[in-house]
């Protein structure tokens, strides 16, 4: 092994702490993914942070901002300055519908939409790239594991704070 980033993080997880916590290995599964999708991204100007939004609003067009905030789980100052951002790229408009003047709402344009095109198979090359050489029955019961821990900890925090439900939004 060299000494690239690569050989450094799994010197880590099989020598170092083969036995640590999931969470970490989980944490670190999932900064690999991102830098792997942003990398992907920058080769188009958009950043992982519009790519967030953008995944949302192709599913749901039209949220309040207030809504895009909470599906992304992030904070709505984050939100306002990444739509104003998404706007002067032209990606999205804000509208504010008759008879409610109160919420803004976010809709795509037809160059956002047209994103979609070019960015899901960068998403779906990734996914690919991280799966590679694993067979699909692991891949299968790698996904019912994590949905189980999600469900298992959201459950905890409802708990935790009285509420109904805390699944977390897909981000």
């Amino acid at each position: 092994m060299g000494n690239t980033e690569t050989d450094v993080i799994l010197r880590h997880w099989r020598d170092a702490v083969p036995d640590d916590r999931l969470a970490h290995l989980v944490k670190d599964a999932a900064r690999a993914f991102v830098r792997a999708l942003q990398a992907r991204l920058a080769e188009h100007d958009v950043s992982f942070g519009h790519w967030t939004f953008l995944r949302i609003l192709w599913e749901q067009d039209g949220l309040t901002q207030k809504q895009l905030s909470d599906e992304a789980g992030v904070m709505e100052p984050t939100t306002y300055a990444a739509v104003t951002a998404m706007e002067e790229l032209g990606y999205v408009t804000r509208v504010q519908r008759p008879g409610n003047r109160k919420n803004v709402h976010v809709t795509l344009t037809a160059r956002g939409r047209a994103l979609k095109r070019k960015l899901v198979p960068l998403a779906e090359d990734v996914n690919r790239i991280g799966v590679e050489g694993v067979d699909a029955r692991r891949v299968t019961i790698a996904r019912e594991v994590l949905i189980a821990i999600i469900a298992n900890l959201a459950r905890d925090e409802a708990r935790e704070h009285g509420l109904d439900s805390a699944i977390p939004p897909g981000g």
